[in-house]
């Protein structure tokens, strides 16, 4: 680490410690050349997989874009904020897990869809209709019907 007022490149750590909840080190470090001290904080990157599209076109992955497709399908449920986070932060974790640096749209979807259906059954169905361009009563009809049809789960979210 490069000293930033005098630009030597020995310096020394100090004191190192976890912040943030643990998703950081801070680090106190001294300059060998001109002693002054000064501090850096220490985070993991963790790069997030870029999404092919359906149309073959690719994006980065957007975290925000996922936050809202859940908060559009969650509207009016009884689903709490926390709740949310931690399936956004499961699904990220998923994605990062798979190991690539490019994920199909499909593979997100099914993801949401996995996890919507666990959240809440309502949620899911409405998402289900977006994310599946349900074109009549009858296609709603079998998404309910499949819910219902899951063993031990009788709940409607």
């Amino acid at each position: 680490m490069h000293c930033p007022f005098c630009a030597a490149e020995d310096t020394k750590v100090i004191d190192s410690r976890l912040v943030a909840e643990g998703d950081q080190v801070r680090r106190r470090r001294e300059c060998l050349s001109c002693a002054e001290r000064f501090t850096t904080y220490e985070v993991a990157e963790l790069v997030m997989p870029r999404v092919i599209k359906q149309d073959g076109s690719r994006e980065p992955f957007n975290e925000d874009k996922l936050r809202a497709g859940f908060t559009r399908a969650l509207e009016k449920r009884p689903v709490s904020v926390e709740d949310i986070e931690a399936v956004i932060n499961k699904i990220k974790n998923a994605l990062r897990a798979t190991g690539e640096r490019e994920v199909k749209s499909l593979v997100l979807g099914e993801l949401v869809m996995d996890n919507l259906k666990k959240l809440d059954k309502v949620a899911y169905v409405r998402f289900a209709s977006v994310y599946r361009s349900f074109e009549d009563l009858s296609e709603f009809k079998d998404a309910i019907e499949d819910l219902q049809a899951e063993p031990g789960d009788d709940s409607a979210g």
